[in-house]
């Protein structure tokens, strides 16, 4: 593989989060009803890093959930290897919320599929809004991002990885070209 090209150093992460928290407060007129959920695993920590900006602004944190989506995921009878089954914990009803899903990369599109149809089965959602950190395009489903940290233009050749202090100690966004 070529040597990784860093594409968003850890201020530039610290600046998008800041600029969707803020278009998330915009969209949603506030915090009333606004949920967070955020994706395992690089979602987490960017729904709980949003959770704090947007306490910073309006003085109150809105609800934060954890979404583990590998049930619903429409490759496990073909995929060779098996994913590990992580934890859901969204300890508050979703019904008439406005939530805002929240992941690190949107690529395809199957693993925000496969979040709403998780969503779906704790209720009913008022909206379901998505909030990633970086767009790198190639949509095979009919699927858009609300809030965009980055759009990253790349090709299927290229693997885009977010890597975040709270799991591998450096905060950075890169980009590396297979084989």
């Amino acid at each position: 593989m070529d040597r990784p090209k860093v594409v968003m150093d850890a201020e530039g992460i610290d600046r998008s989060l800041s600029r969707i928290a803020y278009e998330i407060l915009e969209k949603n007129k506030g915090i009333e009803d606004l949920v967070l959920i955020g994706i395992r695993t690089g979602g987490i920590y960017l729904a709980e890093r949003l959770r704090k900006k947007i306490a910073a602004i309006e003085g109150k944190e809105p609800p934060l959930g954890i979404l583990d989506i590998t049930l619903y995921r429409d490759d496990l009878l073909i995929t060779k290897k098996k994913p590990a089954l992580g934890r859901t914990d969204i300890p508050f009803p979703l019904d008439g919320k406005k939530v805002v899903l929240v992941d690190d990369v949107l690529f395809t599109g199957r693993t925000i599929r496969a979040a709403m149809d998780a969503l779906i089965d704790f209720g009913r959602p008022k909206m379901i809004q998505l909030a990633v950190l970086i767009d790198r395009g190639h949509r095979e489903l009919p699927i858009r991002a609300d809030f965009v940290g980055k759009n990253l233009p790349s090709s299927l050749w290229e693997n885009v990885t977010v890597h975040l202090t709270e799991k591998t100690g450096r905060d950075e966004v890169v980009i590396e070209r297979e084989g």
